[in-house]
């Protein structure tokens, strides 16, 4: 049976967006202005390894009578009732204002255990934020940015220890690693299912050209013209007996020249597509190579966690290929290193070139997004990374990297427990991350590493 959890927070701190990334895809209307949701919003979802029901509420103002807001608050106040648990939304940008100390007052008298979520919390800005929202008296809060997916890990464990679900848990982990040891149902249930395949990119550098292409018919209006598209279009799709649904996307230009309203709605709409893929295609204009926006495109894919391929299109215009390949590789080399050994495939939309090797790439990325490490295989190597490097000396004790194990697919996600992981420099995060890239053969995939206080959790006990 899930658990019930209610989001509730002031107008515009995320709410919304919290309820979409854990209901996977797009239920709740989303928008910068405040106010917009108004009644209780149900949907079934997924936290960590939790079966879940959210509900998401109104924001809560401070109004009494029969006004509009103080029937919105009543909503909020019966899904509270309905919850097992009580997600309370802050801005960690903003900080908690008067209003979020008001309703925090009021949460501490409700029978309902109550966590505390620091929302947009994916830029150094949201700092001082968090560390102000303790006075808030719920408790530690959990940094996540709903935007991108960021701290679910966190508050799924939040969740876990507040309810008193960790028995549960481990049980059943345990019985469904009997069923399939090598995780081979798993593997069936992600091979059966159609692989979301986003293609983007600039405007004009021949996306639905590269669709149409594949598709084999003119399915996609095309022209000279730049943004002819602006809807994302979904097509299904086969590929050697794989289903495949292809999602075409407007361009995407620089955020300062987007000044027409449906051009800003096609770029939403884009974005939307992004968060939503498993495998994005980034199409960059071969006889350009990659300009400050493509780097920006593909910055974007892998904050969202996204398998990413680069298609340098209209390959057929380029004179001298192998200097061009060499040029495109090595600016990849040392403006995206966080995706070390991304996939680049020539490929030429108008003959055809190469667009078979260009999906079945995708289709190995997607495999390597979804790959999950033997957690013994996984502290093997954490041993002789951290002999043959170890971590260094701060105020002179030496950090010890103890233990790893791999918490999520979909990117592949890990938890390394070590002493004080707050001082862990970020180079050397940067070492474990390439070593784990290089080790277990993850080119290009997005890579996480959560740190965590504490020893083995899984060593026996004394």
């Amino acid at each position: 049976m899930p658990i019930t959890l209610a989001i509730v927070g002031r107008p515009n701190v995320g709410k919304s967006t919290l309820f979409n990334r854990l209901v996977g895809r797009r239920r709740a209307l989303v928008h910068d202005r405040p106010g917009v949701t108004r009644d209780r919003r149900y949907g079934k979802g997924r936290l960590g390894p939790l079966d879940i029901e959210v509900i998401d509420t109104a924001g809560f103002d401070d109004a009494k009578g029969d006004s509009l807001e103080a029937r919105m608050r009543r909503q909020t106040e019966r899904a509270m009732v309905d919850a097992d648990a009580v997600l309370f939304l802050i801005d960690a940008r903003e900080g908690p204002t008067p209003l979020d100390r008001q309703f925090a007052n009021w949460l501490r008298r409700q029978p309902r255990p109550v966590l505390l979520v620091a929302n947009k919390a994916e830029s150094n800005a949201s700092i001082a934020g968090i560390a102000d929202a303790h006075r808030l008296g719920l408790g530690e809060p959990i940094a996540v940015a709903a935007e991108h997916g960021l701290g679910l890990e966190e508050l799924a464990d939040r969740v876990i220890a507040c309810l008193g679900l960790g028995e549960m848990v481990a049980t059943a982990a345990a019985a469904e690693a009997e069923e399939s040891p090598e995780g081979e149902t798993e593997a069936a249930d992600i091979a059966a299912r159609p692989l979301q395949l986003a293609i983007v990119g600039r405007p004009n550098v021949g996306k639905s050209t590269l669709v149409n292409r594949l598709l084999g018919e003119d399915r996609l209006l095309v022209g000279p013209e730049a943004g002819i598209t602006r809807d994302a279009i979904a097509i299904d799709w086969q590929f050697k007996g794989r289903a495949i649904r292809i999602v075409d996307t407007a361009g995407l230009r620089r955020k300062a020249k987007v000044t027409d309203k449906v051009e800003r709605l096609s770029t939403g709409d884009t974005l939307e597509t992004v968060r939503y893929a498993e495998v994005v295609i980034l199409v960059v204009d071969a006889t350009v190579m990659l300009e400050k926006q493509d780097l920006a495109i593909a910055d974007l894919v892998e904050q969202e966690g996204r398998a990413l391929v680069i298609a340098a299109n209209k390959w057929d215009t380029v004179e001298d290929k192998p200097a061009a390949l060499r040029r495109l590789k090595d600016r990849l080399a040392t403006s995206l290193q966080q995706v070390k050994g991304l996939p680049v495939l020539p490929v030429s939309a108008k003959t055809g070139q190469n667009l078979d090797r260009l999906i079945e790439a995708a289709i190995a990325a997607h495999a390597e997004w979804n790959r999950r490490i033997p957690t013994a295989e996984l502290n093997r190597w954490l041993a002789a990374a951290t002999e043959s490097h170890p971590a260094p000396l701060v105020a002179g004790r030496r950090l010890k990297p103890r233990y790893m194990t791999q918490v999520k697919t979909r990117p592949p996600t890990f938890a390394l427990f070590m002493n004080r992981p707050e001082q862990l420099p970020e180079a050397y995060l940067r070492y474990l991350v390439n070593g784990i890239r290089e080790r277990f053969e993850l080119p290009g995939v997005p890579i996480r590493i959560t740190m965590k206080r504490g020893k083995n959790p899984y060593a026996a006990k004394d």
